[in-house]
């Protein structure tokens, strides 16, 4: 009989502790640290999953979650090039070469980006940020 109860109070014991950790901090290492963004739904589920069995636990991992940020999606990154480098890929006219911008995009960013998809929406930019540039505006 001892035995038996021994066996029962391990199970037990194993199964709250796999409860008791948060699936974001573990799935995800790489998001803690994130005060805020949107929640990832697999990651809230998991938590809710654990709160269906075993309340408390459930409620321990989605406050650990919250606290470390790793319920979070992963925020966006940004880049930023030296405007300097992009002068080679503006012409004369202010127009400016794709083929040329996107050489200089991929060896500064280090990632390809698509500039001849038909999706790209482009902007016209003003004559402020043209002289930011040290361009002239051609008409």
């Amino acid at each position: 009989m001892r035995i038996h109860s021994r066996v029962i109070g391990g199970a037990l014991i194993a199964a709250l502790l796999t409860q008791l950790t948060a699936c974001g901090t573990l799935f995800y290492p790489d998001r803690r640290g994130q005060i805020e963004g949107k929640i990832d739904p697999v990651v809230a589920a998991m938590d809710a999953i654990g709160i269906l069995f075993y309340v408390i636990p459930g409620l321990i991992a989605f406050g650990v979650d919250f606290a470390t940020g790793a319920i979070y999606y992963p925020g966006g990154k940004t880049a930023q090039v030296d405007p300097a480098k992009l002068k080679p890929a503006v012409g004369t006219d202010g127009k400016i070469d794709n083929l040329k911008l996107q050489a200089i995009l991929e060896s500064e960013l280090g990632q390809r980006l698509p500039l001849n998809d038909p999706r790209l929406i482009q902007h016209r930019g003003s004559v402020e940020q043209l002289a930011a540039f040290g361009l002239v505006p051609a008409a």
